[in-house]
């Protein structure tokens, strides 16, 4: 069967990752968390001690950037130098920072080789926030995820309860500026691609997001 290459963008909260994870099991795909390669990309510069505006340090770092996914026991691992850092990278302090270091252009450019790489064989859903518009805008099938903001606000908040001591009302914050931020930035802002086709989950359960996408693949699949 012919495979595709399919790609998932929107907001966070909106439900991408676990929709994403879905699907690609669904149609035996690979799934990649892109934005957990920024997120990578934030850990490194805080480990080192780098200013995220300075883009000499920056662009240094990013030639030496060693990120990579592999699939363990535990699911799918990011690992930095062969270190695992999955767990690492999931607070709100690296959400604010890979939002930050996202608008880099030294950071879009080294990451964007690394993604291209991992989607030479298509079979494959993309997870992120400018895979249909930059970074594969010749992909078979694009979806753009959306929610309104007290919904996303809400499953962010459980996803983080125990972990942090953030309250809804902080969350709801944080994702109202990180919106801000990826819409607003002149470097690949989060948007919908123009053959994007646009799913609202605000009132739909998980497995209804994926069943809607699922039938809109089987259409191109024919």
């Amino acid at each position: 069967m012919h495979k595709l290459l399919i790609t998932i963008d929107g907001p966070a909260g909106a439900g991408k990752t676990t929709a994403s994870k879905r699907l690609s099991d669904r149609l035996g795909y690979r799934y990649i968390d892109t934005g957990a390669l920024y997120r990578g990309v934030a850990l490194e510069v805080k480990d080192r001690g780098i200013n995220h505006n300075d883009d000499a340090a920056l662009e240094k770092m990013c030639k030496s950037l060693n990120l990579k996914f592999v699939l363990n026991e535990k699911g799918t691992r990011l690992l930095s130098d062969g270190k695992d850092i999955t767990d690492q990278i999931r607070t709100p302090e690296m959400s604010m920072l890979a939002s930050a270091v996202s608008a880099k252009s030294i950071v879009r450019k080294r990451l964007l080789n690394i993604q291209q790489d991992m989607a030479r064989e298509k079979g494959a859903v993309f997870e992120g926030r400018d895979m249909g518009t930059v970074v594969f805008p010749g992909a078979d099938v694009k979806f753009f995820l959306d929610a309104s903001v007290k919904t996303r606000a809400l499953r962010r908040y459980k996803e983080l309860e125990g972990k942090t001591s953030q309250t809804l009302e902080d969350v709801e914050r944080d994702i109202r500026q990180r919106d801000e931020n990826d819409s607003t930035r002149a470097l690949a802002p989060l948007k919908p691609a123009p053959d994007a086709i646009r799913v609202d989950s605000t009132d739909l359960a998980i497995d209804d997001v994926v069943e809607l996408m699922f039938g809109h693949i089987t259409k191109v699949i024919g």
